[in-house]
């Protein structure tokens, strides 16, 4: 029965340091892979009318588009990150 109690013990000691292990490496490789972004990239303004919001994004590698409403007609803006400006506008037709 001792056995039974150490084997017990030793194995829940076992469990509790492997998840410790695991939630160390998981912050570590996280924290590493946000450092590696670089330089923050600053997105210009807008300039977009009074009303408008943005309905969906998507990010494409080094291209970041955003689907705006309101304001006007529906309308796709898209950034060149690397660049830090805008690179293209299509508005939708209703």
């Amino acid at each position: 029965m001792r056995a039974l109690q150490a084997a017990v013990i030793v194995m829940g000691v076992l469990i509790v340091a492997g998840v410790v292990v695991l939630a160390v490496a998981l912050a570590q490789k996280f924290g590493a892979a946000a450092s590696l972004g670089g330089p923050p990239v600053t997105v210009p303004a807008l300039d977009e009318p009074a009303g408008t919001r943005i309905a969906g994004s998507s990010l494409s590698g080094e291209r970041l588009v955003l689907q705006l409403t309101g304001g006007g007609p529906d309308r796709v803006v898209v950034f060149d990150l690397a660049r830090g400006r805008i690179t293209g506008r299509v508005a939708l037709a209703r």
